[in-house]
């Protein structure tokens, strides 16, 4: 029987040419995929591809409302009719737009696979027909749904990542990890392993929009950070990034200027909520984390960044009532949440 998969071509590394020494999308690439797929996949008879092209740009240009384009092209394309989606993404922004889709499509019944690449598909070093290989048997062999993204590193075998679980590429080398280095399951030899058990509770099904707030100030710490020289005009909501332990600057040794327990305060005159991720949630807590909650911060416990980030975009973007906004954060949308129990010592 044939396999019907929708291909969402949105650009990236993958839909790229390398020209003169510049990178940039090209719009021939996206089908030289699916004519390099028919090339290396004996099989590919048993399996018709519709394709869509909502969007063409390297993802390290994407904003919010480009996830609202996304999200209304593969509606548009009625995904119920697939046995399942792959969209091309480019690698810098590619843990967001996972995100992004995990929860607005977590009620969808069918497998959705962004499927990048680290090269353009002209350079040998180049894993984007492997990792495109690989979305194609997920959907054949899995057919789990949710919202995945199946990469192989350098020197590595291929893993598979939950959406919402999946960290942003390593600093000066492009390799991805989920949290914890903590992937789904992995694909070596044509064969998946056992997928790691993920613990869900059901959820009443939340309506939603796709629409994203852009107004959401995400803040990342480092030793020096001016709060002063920020501007909170038209922010809805901070999202304050942590140093690993779950902390950041809660003191006024160096200066008000320097201490998030101050701008915190500042936030609070504005009626801006300030919101904090990642940090585990458990017994103990460093004491700067304390006083920054004592303030009034709200910590949004057990996620990633990008989780938490895009968590509160939709929250702010569908909601208005503080009440509703609160819920839904609260919620395990899309199986974002880490288990406590199952952090690292």
């Amino acid at each position: 029987m044939t396999k019907q998969i929708l291909i969402v071509f949105t650009g990236g590394t993958i839909g790229s040419t390398a020209t003169e020494g510049t990178i940039n999308t090209n719009p021939a690439t996206a089908y030289k995929l699916i004519q390099l797929f028919q090339q290396h996949y004996p099989n590919h008879q048993h399996i018709s591809f519709t394709s869509i092209q909502p969007l063409q740009l390297l993802s390290e240009n994407l904003a919010p409302p480009a996830w609202t384009t996304l999200i209304t092209a593969i509606e548009s394309a009625h995904p119920e009719n697939y046995d399942g989606i792959i969209i091309t993404h480019g690698t810098d922004t590619l843990s967001f737009t996972a995100c992004a889709l995990s929860y607005y499509f977590y009620a969808l019944k069918k497998p959705i696979l962004l499927v990048a690449s680290n090269y353009p598909l002209d350079n040998p070093k180049a894993k984007g027909l492997e990792n495109f290989i690989c979305a194609v048997e997920f959907i054949l062999q899995i057919n789990e749904p949710g919202v995945f993204v199946p990469y192989r590193n350098p020197h590595q075998i291929m893993h598979i990542h939950r959406g919402t679980h999946l960290a942003a590429s390593l600093q000066l080398s492009g390799d991805f990890i989920s949290v914890q280095n903590k992937h789904h399951l992995t694909f070596d030899n044509g064969q998946f392993s056992e997928p790691n058990p993920i613990t869900d509770t059901p959820i009443k099904a939340v309506l939603l929009k796709p629409v994203f707030s852009d107004n959401i100030l995400l803040i990342k710490p480092y030793p020096g950070l001016n709060y002063t020289h920020l501007c909170l005009n038209n922010v809805v909501a901070v999202l304050h990034d942590l140093y690993h332990s779950g902390t950041a600057c809660a003191t006024q040794q160096w200066g008000n200027d320097y201490s998030l327990s101050e701008f915190i305060k500042r936030c609070a005159k504005q009626g801006i909520p300030v919101y904090m991720a990642p940090a585990i949630k458990n017994e103990n807590a460093y004491q700067s984390t304390r006083a920054l909650l004592d303030l009034g911060a709200t910590m949004l416990w057990n996620m990633s960044l990008e989780a938490a980030y895009v968590k509160l975009s939709l929250a702010y973007g569908n909601f208005t009532d503080v009440t509703k906004i609160a819920e839904f954060l609260s919620k395990n949308i899309a199986s974002e949440l880490i288990n406590s129990a199952d952090s690292p010592d």
